[in-house]
């Protein structure tokens, strides 16, 4: 796991806002939109994202709607790749195919384009928020089932205690990076 630097987790510690009890009570959730609203603080975690990939490159980065989209871009820009969104379902016009996940309360889903990607491409997962693994999990099912190489995850903020990299581990997703990680 990669952490940022000390002054670079500070940073971008202190433009993640806190907001209790949301979206249920008892939960805290983590607002990165004042740290994307600083240009400053943005601009540092993408380059923090970036120099998360792994060496040998990157030819695709594929983010999750929505967040994923926001930080995802600008690191497949800052890493000369191109960029793949995953979306939920019914927005995507041409031919896809889905991925199903659980959560707390049932279950969602992703999407992708059928021709996103094409085998043997390296590609970089990236999102802003690693809690439960869901996302991350069937983002990675969706690029390995087009028989591209999933290199590794990348991301803003782990929430370490909620258990997603054991979980992901047991799925063969062992090269999980994040800039920041809560541990409780």
């Amino acid at each position: 796991m990669s952490v940022a630097r000390p002054a670079l987790a500070d940073t971008l510690s202190a433009l993640i806002a806190d907001v209790p009890d949301f979206p249920k009570p008892g939960v805290v959730f983590k607002d990165i939109t004042p740290l994307l609203a600083d240009a400053d603080g943005l601009r540092r975690a993408v380059e923090g994202l970036a120099a998360l990939a792994p060496a040998g490159g990157v030819d695709m980065v594929v983010g999750m709607e929505a967040r994923g989209f926001i930080l995802g871009a600008p690191v497949a820009l800052a890493l000369g790749a191109g960029f793949v969104p995953v979306r939920k379902p019914g927005k995507l016009p041409r031919p896809s195919l889905s991925a199903t996940f659980a959560l707390e309360y049932g279950t969602d889903e992703l999407v992708m384009h059928r021709d996103a990607l094409a085998p043997g491409m390296r590609v970089l997962v990236v999102d802003d928020v690693l809690a439960t693994g869901g996302t991350v999990s069937a983002t990675a099912e969706l690029v390995r089932s087009l028989g591209a190489d999933l290199v590794g995850v990348a991301v803003l903020l782990e929430l370490a205690f909620l258990g997603a990299r054991a979980r992901l581990a047991t799925q063969g997703l062992e090269r999980i990076d994040s800039l920041l990680t809560i541990d409780a």
